[in-house]
């Protein structure tokens, strides 16, 4: 009987010691992961896609980030065991402050606290001229899409994103956004308009967005060139010339300077020139904005069956074609007082 107490005191007090030591080896684990660390400056560190944490780790420990890699991942390890969860980095660009600590460290790369960029698309443009500018990103990644995306199928805005993120992932973006715009503006639609489908509002909606720059003037437009389709008018819109012309790129003369259009290119039939066909043109002449798309889908009351330029940005709007000559003639009496000041100058 002695020599079996003297046992279980022994496995006893074996037993208190092994668990002193794991709570002291606990506690010790969780004081490194929370000390400060080593790290002097803020850096920027990348997680690439398919990085696993022991390579992250090791990086971290090179980089003067941490200490020992071994600590982060063996906390790594026993909170797997005790929890059944997998610790995974998220691929990234993360900027890393000084002194943060490596629990700091872990909870910046598997929340994916990473730095977002952005890109704008202006409202207006063609789908090729939108693409270019997604091509000539340094921060996006990956080829341009074999199949590329239909006129007007893009919505015009700034977009953030991650470093990593490829061309096709950023331009099918773009495309859901926009339609997910048409399935939100669509059935809030007002009731009485021509507009048979969604596609047949980004047409018109593509032509609002060229005929003017300014956002005040939106409802306006749209509301004269739905008061022309309930007529049986033609839209007769310069940017549907252009379209037919050039798919939207800008004309210019010999000297290479922008010009205006030329008698025989309105009067050259086309399926976008609106001085030649009558209704909508074939496709959207561009990618218009959420604002256009919803401007054409309920567009205000007007009488407005003209307009014209007002030299200053702006435009001159006439109920009677008897007015809208009486613009026209203001319009080109300002023109040529521009053009003689410039020549004074």
């Amino acid at each position: 009987m002695g020599f079996l107490r003297t046992l279980f005191a022994w496995v006893f007090v074996l037993a208190f010691i092994a668990a002193a030591a794991l709570v002291a080896g606990w506690v010790w684990i969780n004081n490194e992961m929370t000390r400060p660390g080593p790290l002097q400056d803020e850096i920027v560190f990348m997680v690439t896609e398919g990085d696993t944490l022991t390579a992250v780790a090791a990086r971290l420990e090179a980089e003067g980030v941490i200490k020992d890699d071994r600590v982060l991942l063996l906390k790594n390890r026993i909170d797997h065991e005790m929890q059944g969860t997998a610790t995974h980095v998220k691929a990234g660009e993360y900027i890393l402050d000084p002194g943060i600590s490596m629990a700091g460290v872990l909870t910046v790369l598997t929340e994916g606290r990473s730095i977002l960029h952005r890109i704008t698309l202006p409202e207006g443009r063609t789908t090729a001229q939108l693409l270019r500018i997604i091509e000539a990103d340094e921060t996006l990644v990956g080829e341009m899409p074999e199949v590329l995306p239909e006129e007007g199928t893009l919505l015009p805005d700034t977009y953030l994103f991650h470093r990593g993120m490829t061309r096709q992932q950023l331009i099918e973006k773009v495309q859901k956004a926009q339609a997910d715009v048409l399935a939100e503006l669509w059935p809030q639609r007002a009731e009485g308009l021509l507009l048979e489908t969604p596609y047949e509002a980004v047409i018109l909606a593509s032509i609002v967005e060229k005929e003017t720059g300014i956002a005040e003037e939106r409802d306006e437009i749209a509301a004269l060139f739905t008061t022309r389709l309930k007529k049986g008018m033609r839209l007769q819109s310069d940017p549907t010339i252009i379209y037919g012309i050039s798919q939207g790129e800008p004309l210019y003369n010999a000297k290479g300077q922008r010009r205006t259009l030329f008698r025989s290119e309105i009067d050259r039939h086309t399926e976008w020139n609106t001085y030649q066909i009558d209704g909508l043109p074939k496709t959207p002449i561009c990618n218009p904005g959420r604002e256009a798309i919803a401007a054409v889908l309920n567009p205000p009351d007007t009488e407005y069956l003209f307009f014209v330029a007002d030299g200053k940005g702006g435009h001159l709007f006439a109920k009677t074609l008897a007015e809208h000559n009486r613009n026209v003639a203001a319009y080109r009496a300002y023109e040529r007082k521009e053009i003689e000041r410039e020549r004074s100058n």
